[in-house]
C-alpha cells in the first residue's frame, strides 16, 4: 500500500535521538521493487475487487478532490516512496507538485517513471482505475501525461528534522496542500516521534491548507526485500488526536479493515486509515 504502503522512507533523522537514527539505518536495506511487488502487484494490486485495498484508497482520494475544496497552486507529497498512485486525482487540482523521499533509491525509482524510462514500474492499471471512478472521460494516457507535467521536482526529505526539506528548499513554501501515504508511522519509532514528525511537516503547509493522510492501522512491521522494517502501531483515535494536537480540524476520517485474503505475510497490518484535515488559521 506508500506502505502497506508505508511510504518507504520518508524521513529519518540523524540527530541525537537514537530512535530515528536507528530507523534511518534500517531503511538503507529497503528494496523499492520488492516493496512494489508486495503491495502493488496482485493480490493487493488487484483493482478489480471492489472490496480491495487499492480501490478503497483511490476512492478516498478521488472523492475528496472531487469536492473542489482541496486545490491551489502547490502540493507536496511527503515521503512518496517509489509510488505515484496517490497523486493521480491530485494532479488536476495543482500546477506545481513536489515529490519527496528520504531514500535515494526511491527518488531514482520515481525518476524512472517520470522520464518514462525502460524498466519503470507500470502504473497504468491505477491510472485507468482513477479515470474510471472520476468519470470525466479522460484517458489513462492523458492522466499520466498531466501528472508528469505537473511534478516539478523530486527532493530529499527528513520528517524528523524541524525543517524537513532543509534550508532554502526549491519547493514553493508554504504549500497549499500536503499528501502523505504510509510514511509517518513507518519511519517513527514511537508515538511521540510520530507526533513530532507530523508537527514538522505541518510547518510546510499554509494556514487553511489541507493534508490528506493515509496510513497503516495497528501495524508493527513490514518487509521490503531483505529489510524487515519496524512500524509504530497507531489506531484511529491516536491519528485523530495527533492531527488535533498539530493544529488541524479533521474533516473526514475513514478506516478499512484488511481482509484475510490480503494478509499475505509481508506485514502484520490490520487496516488502513484515510484522513482529510485542514490546518487551522490562527486567530
Amino acid at each position: 500500500m506508500s506502505k502497506a504502503d508505508p511510504n518507504p522512507a520518508a524521513g529519518t533523522a540523524r540527530d541525537s535521538d537514537p530512535g530515528p537514527a536507528a530507523v534511518a539505518s534500517a531503511y538503507q536495506r529497503f528494496e523499492p521493487r520488492a516493496y512494489l511487488r508486495n503491495n502493488y502487484a496482485p493480490p493487493r494490486g488487484d483493482l478489480s475487487r471492489p472490496d480491495g485495498v487499492g480501490p478503497w484508497k483511490l476512492r478516498c482520494l478521488a472523492q475528496t478532490f472531487a469536492t473542489g475544496e482541496v486545490s491551489g497552486h502547490s502540493l507536496i507529497d511527503i515521503g512518496s516512496g517509489p509510488t505515484i498512485y496517490q497523486l493521480l486525482s491530485a494532479c488536476a487540482h495543482f500546477e506545481d507538485i513536489t515529490l519527496t523521499d528520504f531514500l535515494e533509491v526511491n527518488r531514482q525509482e520515481l525518476g524512472l517513471w517520470l522520464r518514462e524510462e525502460p524498466g519503470a514500474f507500470d502504473w497504468s492499471t491505477y491510472s485507468r482505475h482513477v479515470c474510471l471512478i472520476e468519470g470525466k472521460g479522460e484517458s489513462w494516457q492523458e492522466k499520466e501525461l498531466q501528472l508528469r507535467a505537473r511534478v516539478k521536482r523530486v527532493l530529499h526529505i527528513d520528517v524528523h528534522q524541524p525543517q524537513p526539506l532543509g534550508a532554502g528548499s526549491p519547493a514553493p513554501l508554504p504549500a497549499d496542500a500536503l499528501v502523505s501515504t504510509f510514511c509517518l508511522e513507518a519511519v517513527s519509532p514511537d508515538l511521540a516521534s510520530f507526533q513530532r514528525a507530523l508537527d514538522h511537516i505541518t510547518t510546510l503547509l499554509r494556514p487553511g491548507g489541507h493534508l490528506l493522510l493515509i496510513g497503516a492501522l495497528e501495524e508493527s512491521w513490514y518487509l521490503a526485500g531483505e529489510a524487515r522494517l519496524v512500524v509504530v502501531p497507531v489506531g484511529k483515535e491516536e491519528v485523530m488526536e495527533a492531527l488535533v494536537r498539530s493544529g488541524y480540524e479533521v474533516r473526514d476520517l475513514r478506516t478499512y479493515v484488511m481482509p484475510a485474503c490480503l494478509q499475505t505475510g509481508v506485514d502484520d497490518v490490520k487496516g488502513i486509515f484515510f484522513a482529510w484535515a485542514q490546518k487551522k488559521v490562527a486567530v
